[in-house]
């Protein structure tokens, strides 16, 4: 580790052979706490390459717990974290949404590291309880239309280095690797990233990839859409900058996404919404992003149509009756 540092503090990259067998190794507890912890802080001042990335994915992918339903033609929903921005759980809200709407989803997820809350947080504050059974899993997308996969039961070899990145609490490119690595392999994933470079990277990624993706990054830093700025929406097919009033939405403020300051604050925010009794802003941006999923997978609809089947989803109550089912079939 001492040479493999030393020529990364030179700023020298890794190959794909050699990332891979360096997270291999992490997993493997080869090297000690400060040795983990300088490598990951490496990544926070300087870029990580598309190789480096491919290589730390394919070395997750190869360690983690595989998970196969029935079908592969659902989607994650999911931001990287790292925006330092403390909203409310709008992805894991979208998921719900999406799923009222009839898209069938795959969330995978974790706690929040350099955030109070992530989708872990929430959900476990709300009554979910974690599980890798596939049976059970199967019987929540079946009944609810979306189950969660809590990224600790799914990937083990990484149970090492959770305690390190709790302390550092700032984001490495764990945070990176989270929303391309997980364990059931969707056909579809909506990926919020914080920055223009990450989004080029999972762009680069994905391309040679066989997922349909979507990937935006709004220009003050949120790493989902949300509506207090421009937002760039990346596919596979085509860029595009878009403003809120171009999808017919009021520009926010940032106070009108915080989410609180406990998990218990974050949880009630959550069910508030899903009850009906969100705010307008509240209720705008977690279907907005709704509605990119929701496209995602149906990419001949119109995105007016796909806000539309979003707050029907909302409004109706079918996403409340989305998260009953999940919990019930707990």
């Amino acid at each position: 580790m001492k040479e493999l540092l030393n020529n990364l503090f030179e700023f020298k990259a890794l190959t794909f052979d050699q990332a891979k067998t360096v997270l291999i190794n992490i997993a493997s507890e080869k090297y000690n706490n400060s040795q983990v912890a300088a490598f990951m802080s490496v990544y926070l001042m300087r870029s990580i390459t598309v190789e480096e990335l491919n290589g730390f994915r394919e070395a997750m992918l190869e360690l983690c717990l595989q998970i196969k339903f029935e079908t592969n033609e659902t989607i994650d929903i999911v931001g990287t974290g790292g925006d330092g921005k403390d909203t409310f759980n709008i992805s894991t809200l979208a998921c719900f949404i999406a799923a009222g709407a009839g898209v069938k989803v795959t969330k995978h997820g974790n706690y929040g590291v350099s955030s109070i809350t992530g989708s872990s947080n929430v959900l476990e504050a709300i009554g979910y309880k974690f599980t890798n059974d596939k049976i059970i899993l199967q019987k929540q997308l079946d009944k609810a239309g979306v189950c969660f996969m809590h990224a600790p039961l799914f990937h083990p070899a990484m149970k090492s280095i959770a305690p390190i990145r709790k302390e550092l609490g700032v984001r490495t490119f764990f945070n990176m690797l989270g929303p391309i690595v997980n364990p059931c392999f969707p056909k579809y994933q909506l990926i919020g990233v914080y920055n223009l470079e990450m989004a080029r990277l999972y762009n680069y990624l994905l391309q040679g990839s066989t997922t349909n993706y979507s990937i935006v990054y709004s220009f003050d830093g949120y790493d989902e859409v949300s509506l207090t700025s421009n937002f760039k929406l990346i596919t596979s097919s085509q860029e595009q900058i878009i403003q809120p009033h171009d999808l017919g939405f009021n520009k926010l403020n940032q106070m009108d996404l915080t989410g609180g300051s406990t998990v218990a604050d974050s949880a009630k925010i959550f069910i508030n919404i899903l009850n009906g009794n969100g705010t307008k802003a509240q209720n705008d941006v977690a279907c907005v992003n709704a509605a990119l999923a929701i496209q995602c997978v149906n990419n001949n609809w119109s995105i007016q149509d796909c806000i539309a089947k979003a707050f029907e989803s909302l409004e109706s109550k079918k996403a409340l009756f989305a998260y009953n089912k999940l919990i019930s079939n707990n």
